[in-house]
């Protein structure tokens, strides 16, 4: 998505009277209230509709407070659309990604990275072998959650065969999980933020990784230094988990081939829309090679021919698909949505620019941000307060959804206006938005994980390091200037 750098102060300003700090912040606090209410009522089934709805509330609030401020509809409506229009390409990128998981799958490619992360399991490092496993499971799904409820129950079982602490293990899981969360293109979180800071998905991946891999490393080194001073016993016996994998797909080294070359089109800045639709192709192709049993199965036929293997396609492709194996685990986390799996956090993007349009028409975000930026003089203090909003909102609204999008409309045009790029915002938003969502233990992350795992949120928050150091990592660059980068000029 093409992001505009011009200069701030040439961006045409609507004139209403100016609202005060209080009128302006009425429809946040309006939305944060119904958010919260509605996720003590839906708990994790919030996302499924209602969470959206009520962020159209909030945005009929803000009607209200511009109806007053004698701001016509056909304005609120025209800003609305323009922000719906800047998310085209997130969008756009967001039904790709879905595409991609699904060729992914049923090419192998995906289990062929589970298949080869299972076998670096050793004892004596098991904790940091957490990490880098579900590190690893999480980067090619893009899912932290299907990552615990798949090989982090397994971890969970071997670790109390060992006698190693499940809370220590649990906070492992979580590390090396949510790096994967952050880091995969094939993550919602990870399209998400960008599309609410107004930067692209890989460039918001590759300014990410400066905060990242630094945070990823003293969490690996921190379990090294754990684990060799644990005494354990017994065996980390996963061959069952890997001959139900070897029996239901065709594994070969060959597969890692396709995301090879789309991490070159990558670091090559190819435009993300291409490098995923490549990776589609390439990945249906794999699948016609490597596992032509398995797009059989996919496409519901009898016979493997033509249109028995394009059915096949494309049904990974655009709807659900699941590859049965002889392990439930495994069935789980061998499934995938499509395009149609994208359509829920395409939802929220929408409702969210219909909610952010509207504050933005009545001159209310452009008076929040002035506040911030009257309170907070500098760029570590525009920082810090990014990240302690999406720390409040992971509490008070319990959904790193709405940790991500609610300070993602409210700080862009104080970014823009501080001449940062936004890629400052959508880093921040993931390194303290998406990660600490699973260290509140009534956010539906945090309720989800610890239920999952059978693991209590205050027994594993402690040893989730790459978790709670993630957003002290972002606000020491920015108290530093590391690495800060800024609005080019045209």
């Amino acid at each position: 998505m093409e992001n505009s750098t011009a200069n701030p102060e040439n961006e045409p300003v609507i004139q209403n009277r100016e609202l005060n700090i209080w009128e302006a912040l009425i429809p946040v606090f309006a939305l944060i209230a119904m958010l919260a209410f509605n996720v003590f009522v839906f708990g994790d089934d919030a996302l499924s509709g209602s969470n959206q709805f009520i962020l159209l509330l909030g945005g009929a609030v803000a009607a209200i407070v511009g109806y007053f401020n004698k701001v016509k509809f056909d304005t609120m409506i025209d800003e609305v659309a323009s922000n719906i229009q800047s998310t085209a390409g997130a969008i756009l990128i967001l039904l790709m990604v879905g595409a991609l998981a699904g060729t992914w799958l049923i090419s192998g490619i995906i289990p062929t990275m589970i298949y080869y992360g299972l076998q670096i399991l050793n004892p004596t490092i098991f904790l940091a072998a957490c990490v880098i496993i579900c590190s690893v499971i999480s980067l090619a799904t893009g899912s932290s959650w299907t990552t615990s409820a798949t090989v982090g129950i397994a971890l969970i079982g071997i670790a109390d065969a060992l006698g190693i602490s499940l809370g220590m293990t649990a906070g492992a899981i979580l590390s090396g999980a949510y790096f994967g969360d952050k880091m995969s293109p094939l993550s919602d979180t990870t399209n998400l933020a960008p599309a609410m800071a107004g930067t692209d998905l890989f460039t918001h991946i590759r300014y990410m990784a400066l905060t990242t891999v630094p945070t990823i490393t003293i969490t690996i080194i921190a379990f090294i230094i754990i684990g060799l001073n644990l005494d354990t016993s017994g065996s980390t016996d996963t061959s069952s988990i890997l001959n139900s994998i070897d029996a239901a797909f065709n594994i070969s080294p060959w597969l890692f081939i396709v995301p090879v070359l789309v991490i070159v089109l990558i670091v090559r800045k190819t435009s993300p829309l291409i490098a995923l639709l490549l990776g589609t192709l390439m990945g249906a192709i794999a699948a016609l090679i490597a596992q032509p049993e398995v797009v059989l199965a996919v496409s519901g036929m009898e016979n493997l021919n033509f249109v028995s293997g394009y059915k096949g396609i494309m049904n990974a492709i655009t709807v659900d698909t699941a590859v049965e194996t002889d392990s439930e685990a495994l069935n789980d986390l061998f499934a995938a949505s499509g395009m149609a799996g994208m359509l829920g956090t395409i939802w929220l993007i929408i409702c969210a620019m219909v909610f952010g349009g509207i504050m933005e028409s009545i001159g209310a975000l452009a008076r929040i941000s002035k506040a911030l930026l009257n309170l907070f003089h500098t760029t570590f203090g525009l920082f810090a307060s990014t990240v302690f909003s999406c720390l409040a909102l992971n509490v008070t609204a319990s959904d790193q959804y709405l940790a991500i999008v609610v300070p993602g409309k409210m700080f862009a045009k104080a970014y823009k206006d501080k001449g940062l790029a936004p890629e400052n915002l959508s880093r921040s938003l993931e390194d303290s938005g998406t990660v600490t969502s699973v260290l509140v233990p009534w956010n539906t992350c945090g309720a989800y994980h610890s239920g999952v795992l059978g693991v209590p949120v205050l027994s594993y928050a402690g040893y989730a390091f790459f978790n709670y150091l993630s957003p002290f990592m972002t606000l020491l660059f920015a108290a530093v200037g590391i690495k800060i980068k800024m609005l080019s000029k045209k």
